[in-house]
């Protein structure tokens, strides 16, 4: 299923949008295209429109913070990408929700093929809110 590395992203894609759906959310979109930026998970509950960056990291324990929390990868650069991403979205897709910008970190442990372990997940960190409409943190 998941194969190598390069899959780990697409892992904790579908592990943040499990967990999404787990908390009461509903997924309109995945790996949605809007001019030249990419919405990792779009999804609503209620009272949101919520466009989700998702961050995973393999480690043995999340808490060891061996390479920094995921979310810490959102760079200025990407932050602004997906703000200009999710207006975007907007001006071609009517809501009367409000939007907000949440970033899903997914701590794995990575497969081991000589013991034959798939992937799994460790924790998922929601982070509601994580930037504004600038792209600047909260």
């Amino acid at each position: 299923m998941y194969s190598d590395k390069s899959d780990i992203g697409k892992f904790g894609e579908d592990a943040a949008a499990d967990f999404l759906r787990k908390n009461g959310y509903k997924i309109v979109g995945r790996n949605v295209r809007v001019s030249k930026n990419e919405i990792d998970i779009i999804a609503e509950d209620r009272n949101y429109i919520v466009f989700v960056e998702v961050k995973t990291r393999s480690c043995l324990y999340p808490e060891s913070g061996n390479y920094g929390s995921p979310g810490r990868a959102v760079t200025s650069k990407k932050r602004i990408f997906t703000v200009n991403a999710a207006k975007a979205y907007l001006s071609k897709n009517y809501t009367e929700k409000q939007p907000r910008i949440d970033v899903i970190e997914v701590f794995v442990k990575e497969r081991d093929p000589q013991k034959n372990i798939y992937p799994c997940v460790l924790n998922v960190n929601h982070i509601r809110n994580a930037f504004d409409a600038m792209g600047r943190k909260h």
